[in-house]
């Protein structure tokens, strides 16, 4: 009996009508449409975008080397190389990230014991060549020096970079 009724189904087109049911529904529907540049969409609080370094009121970065930004990462995406100054404080000498292989999962954020690396929420960057989205330090503090005081007021008020 099941058969029968199968076979006549697919001679009536039933699964094309309720096909095309759905279709007719969502035609008539209203759009919605964003008209990307013009308009954009709420963004969620926890989104993590483009990174940057970030330095002290006086002018120094604030990273101190440790490294554990680099051992936390899972898509190993950071390398960081360290010398020791003067005074005896321990400076990065090199600090990329490949956002080629980052996963954006903001570990190295959380590990970061004084703040220094930070994901921001902007989202609004490409690179033309594998080259352009290899960030090195002097980039990656132009960024932090760029977007700082949306990263100091974001962090303070904990509210949402835009």
């Amino acid at each position: 009996m099941g058969a029968l009724k199968d076979f006549v189904g697919s001679l009536l087109l039933k699964d094309f009508l309720k096909g095309m049911a759905v279709t007719g529904r969502y035609f008539f529907a209203r759009k919605i449409t964003v008209q990307y540049p013009d308009e954009k969409t709420p963004m969620g609080f926890r989104f993590r975008g483009l990174h940057a370094l970030r330095r002290y009121p006086n002018g120094e970065e604030r990273c101190i080397a440790c490294k554990l930004c680099e051992a936390v990462c899972p898509a190993l995406a950071i390398t960081i190389e360290s010398a020791e100054r003067s005074d005896g404080t321990r400076r990065t000498t090199r600090y990329d990230i490949d956002l080629t292989k980052c996963i954006f999962c903001g570990f190295c954020e959380e590990a970061c014991p004084v703040d220094a690396i930070v994901e921001t929420h902007i989202f609004e960057y490409h690179g033309e060549t594998r080259g352009d989205l290899h960030y090195t330090k002097q980039m990656l503090l132009a960024n932090g020096d760029r977007y700082e005081e949306e990263i100091a007021r974001c962090r303070a008020l904990d509210a949402p970079y835009r």
